[in-house]
């Protein structure tokens, strides 16, 4: 009976405190952010004991864990993917062969029975996921409608030429396939508004990270008249398109989402771009060639700042390419630097220990140590660090 009025006594405390705090919030006594993560913390704090944001969910037994990404998810996931597959990637021309309007009536046919689906599994206790990924198939469905419609009414923007098959999307960049990328970012847009599922960010990242190929020969063509120059763009638009992203992303990142890690997909999507544009850049300046390693340096400072460790590993693999052309070309002949690579590696290697086993006292010191207005440029889930 002790334990029962003990842990009543703190979820009420609890909930009073979290009230008391959007108070002060109001009066100016803390700030925003301050609130934020008073509130993340008691949040993480109220689950251990059964309490959910609208109130108590009864305190005399343990709360519900949450869930985890076990076999029936693994199933779920393959199942969707093997959808996505069949019906995108994998497409052949006898699939082709049925010709633009049924493309589009089959791509809106199973969008449609996709969405019923979800939606009524969407309400169910324990089918979130199967339904959020029922609303993500069907959101890829979108690019396929579009294609029908655009091959059927001859809709190819000039001077660009007919793309050919709809399987080709995902192989091939074109022109072409740019209202069919707009499309499905617009789609994943209204879906999320209605499903707040965070894979179908994944399709919208894939999107993004087309158009921003798609789009060369739009730029090429408006600066220069014609196409020629649009393999030469193509490296520097894939750079800054993805450089747009990450900032996309890290706004998103800004704010706590209760319905999962949205940003996830869109700084994978964002980083891959920048990345692979600059990593595709070809210059003979070695200035400009030490830059691009300290370019990815601050990528992997920039991990520990955001607590995102995919800019870690695209950093970490941009400094083994500079280090890699090293080693090949400016000191091919020397015996000493494999050596002294070497060292550098198992220097990295130690680094990385230390930084596993001090992450918590470094995420403690970045908290307190930076000044407010960097506090606020970190995502809360790297404010709210603890391990």
């Amino acid at each position: 009976m002790g334990w029962v009025d003990n842990t009543s006594l703190e979820i009420g405390e609890i909930i009073v405190f979290k009230t008391e705090l959007e108070e002060a919030a109001k009066a100016g006594i803390i700030t925003a952010d301050q609130l934020e993560r008073l509130l993340a913390f008691f949040d993480s704090r109220a689950a251990k004991i059964g309490v959910t944001p609208s109130g108590v969910t009864g305190v005399t037994g343990p709360a519900v864990a949450p869930a985890k990404f076990d076999f029936s998810h693994v199933l779920w996931y393959a199942g969707a993917l093997i959808i996505i597959g069949a019906l995108g990637l994998f497409t052949t021309l006898a699939f082709d062969a049925m010709g633009p309007s049924a493309l589009t009536f089959t791509a809106l046919g199973y969008g449609a029975a996709f969405v019923t689906l979800g939606r009524s599994l969407w309400g169910r206790p324990g089918l979130k996921v199967p339904a959020g990924l029922l609303i993500t198939c069907a959101v890829n469905m979108v690019p396929m409608a579009v294609f029908g419609i655009q091959a059927e009414a001859d809709l190819w923007p000039a001077p660009f030429e007919d793309p050919g098959s709809y399987g080709s999307f995902f192989e091939w960049l074109n022109a072409s396939w740019v209202y069919m990328d707009v499309a499905t970012v617009i789609a994943g847009v209204i879906a999320l508004r209605f499903f707040p599922f965070p894979f179908i960010a994944a399709i919208m990242a894939g999107a993004l990270w087309f158009l921003s190929m798609d789009l060369t020969p739009w730029i090429a063509y408006a600066l220069h008249g014609n196409t020629d120059y649009a393999w030469g763009l193509r490296e520097s638009v894939s750079m800054y398109f993805g450089l747009a992203l990450i900032v996309v992303a890290w706004a998103v990142d800004l704010k706590r989402w209760h319905a999962g890690d949205f940003a996830f997909w869109l700084h994978l999507a964002g980083v891959a771009a920048f990345w692979g544009g600059l990593t595709s850049q070809d210059s003979d300046n070695e200035l400009l060639k030490f830059v691009y390693c300290l370019i990815n340096v601050g990528m992997v400072v920039l991990a520990v700042f955001l607590g995102r460790r995919i800019y870690a590993v695209f950093g970490a693999l941009g400094i083994s390419f500079y280090l890699g052309y090293l080693a090949a070309e400016v000191f091919q002949d020397s015996l000493m630097f494999p050596m002294a690579l070497s060292a550098i590696g198992l220097g990295v290697i130690g680094l990385g220990i230390w930084y596993f086993r001090k992450q918590q006292a470094i995420a403690q010191w970045l908290m307190t140590s930076l000044p407010p207005e960097l506090q606020r440029l970190r995502p809360v889930h790297a404010r709210m660090a603890r391990t």
